[in-house]
């Protein structure tokens, strides 16, 4: 896996004792569950009955997730609200400003928001037993306040019965071609997938691509869903920034598709989760967050998204590429990533010219 640059942990090192965070360690003796390791309360966990994830996933996966983690604690009642990055993250901030606590645990694709919330004191520390089989990279630091869940990434899709695989783009210029033009789709700047592949590819292509990207005339989408949808249906004959997993799962349906990984390489970003603090079921969400982390928590994370998890121990999705043979571009400062989100939103609002 080719990561663009390091992490900079000493960065984020460097700005962690102005956030008043302290250095947290896992309990002394960890429960050990079918599968995994917890130093959550099971008993209370099951006393408050109910379990509240935000999540940026597609509901049809998110179901599927959350019914995996049910079968083994039956006694907690699952539930979610799922939003695009940008539009879950401005929900959260509105409901802790008006003192309405309703979520556990909260996933977002954008690292940008998630340091934002990491500095606003947004989620509450829990150092899991399963997060020693995890990067530093895809976690913060000190440990506990949010780890990667999974990683993402986007590449190009398209339909062979309406595009042959010789007139098929090959690289990211490609998409210039005016042949294309009301022919791509792409997501909504609320995706956090699609601000980091305009922040990773400008900086390679040059400040005029998206310029003359804008020319095509891309229609944007809320979910991978509907853009792998329209590509099926003939509506469209590009996906630009095509997220991967939405491909392995339509692929495995049996519908005609296509997917290019351009040499320049692929941009990623995580999809990365914590616990919100002040939520109203702190027992349920350790007791989450250990499952999830596990190998049983990341295999079904595979099984029900096909996500690629961080852990070395956890398999790619079935028919898709493992990460080690990807050449990922993913955020050497995410920081600066998350300063760029303004900027990012503006010049692609004005790009897909809110044309659906």
């Amino acid at each position: 896996m080719r990561v663009a640059g390091a992490f900079g942990l000493a960065l984020l090192v460097g700005l962690l004792p102005s956030w008043g965070q302290a250095q947290g360690k896992v309990c002394d003796n960890p429960r050990q569950m079918p599968g995994f390791k917890t130093c959550a309360d099971v008993d209370k966990a099951e006393a408050e009955g109910a379990f509240v994830l935000y999540s940026t996933d597609p509901e049809a996966g998110q179901v599927k997730l959350l019914a995996a983690f049910n079968k083994l604690f039956p006694k907690i009642k699952t539930s979610y609200v799922r939003l695009q990055a940008g539009a879950l993250y401005a929900k959260v901030l509105s409901e802790r400003q008006a003192k309405s606590y309703l979520v556990d645990v909260i996933q977002i694709s954008d690292m940008g928001m998630i340091l934002d919330f990491q500095k606003r004191g947004g989620f509450r520390q829990y150092v899991s037993p399963e997060m020693a089989a995890f990067k530093p990279e895809y976690k913060s630091q000190p440990e506990g306040y949010w780890t990667w869940g999974s990683i993402i990434m986007g590449g190009i899709a398209y339909n062979p019965n309406n595009v042959s695989a010789a007139e098929a783009p090959k690289t990211w210029e490609d998409l210039l071609d005016p042949k294309w033009t009301d022919a791509i789709n792409v997501k909504v700047s609320n995706s956090g997938l699609q601000h980091g592949i305009y922040y990773m590819l400008k900086p390679i292509l040059g400040e005029e691509y998206f310029k003359k990207f804008g020319a095509i005339k891309p229609r944007a989408f809320d979910s991978y869903v509907q853009q792998y949808g329209r590509l099926v249906d003939g509506q469209d004959k590009i996906i630009m920034g095509a997220q991967y997993s939405g491909y392995i799962e339509f692929k495995a349906k049996g519908a005609p598709l296509a997917f290019v990984f351009p040499a320049t390489g692929v941009p990623a970003v995580s999809e990365t989760y914590g616990i919100v603090a002040d939520g109203p079921h702190p027992n349920a969400a350790e007791l989450f967050i250990d499952w999830f982390l596990s190998p049983v928590g990341q295999q079904a994370l595979s099984e029900a998204l096909l996500l690629h998890s961080p852990r070395a121990d956890v398999p790619a999705p079935a028919g898709s590429m493992p990460l080690q043979d990807m050449k990922l571009l993913i955020p050497a400062d995410w920081h600066d990533f998350e300063k760029s989100r303004p900027e990012f939103a503006r010049d692609w609002d004005r790009i897909v010219g809110a044309r659906r």
